[in-house]
């Protein structure tokens, strides 16, 4: 079965916390049907797309966005750093849950590698969702202080390497 790496985009690709990371750019966004008022701030690596593609076509895993941002991050993100469209896992229903029973059921029985930020939100439905899952699974926690580095991106490559 086709691994996935399931990418987030605030935290992992977009550091918001602390300083402006080495590598990255920030843009200012305006987004239609959110407060039209308010400019989005966004820290950017243009590097991520192409190397993101790379992992996945050296190691035949699917990238797919696990984020809040939903479809617009293939319009607004993807873009920027250099990505294709990639599949949108619908988290838009979070609950006291977050983004687990979305996750599970897109993924299946599919091994999943899930670069985010926020794992610890919530222990018990975390940990849950670990012992539901029969498929290899690696919560991979990114410092939103830092996004996305190349030693992620090798520690990415040799789990899903690793898969049987």
């Amino acid at each position: 079965m086709t691994p996935l790496i399931l990418l987030d985009v605030d935290g992992p690709l977009n550091p918001f916390a602390g300083e402006l990371p080495d590598g990255f750019v920030e843009h200012r966004i305006r987004l239609s049907r959110w407060n039209r008022r308010k400019v989005l701030r966004l820290r950017l690596n243009p590097t991520h797309g192409p190397a993101l593609c790379a992992l996945a076509e050296r190691t035949g895993a699917r990238l797919t966005w696990a984020t809040t941002w939903g479809h617009r991050a293939n319009t607004v993100i993807a873009p920027v750093i250099g990505l294709p469209p990639l599949p949108v896992i619908d988290v838009s229903s979070t609950t006291d849950t977050w983004k687990y029973p979305a996750v599970a059921r897109h993924a299946g029985n599919r091994p999943l590698i899930w670069l985010d930020d926020d794992f610890d939100l919530l222990p018990v439905a975390r940990d849950r969702f670990l012992a539901d899952r029969q498929a290899p699974t690696e919560l991979y926690r990114v410092d939103p202080r830092r996004g996305l580095s190349a030693g992620d991106l090798a520690a990415v490559e040799e789990w899903l390497l690793a898969l049987p």
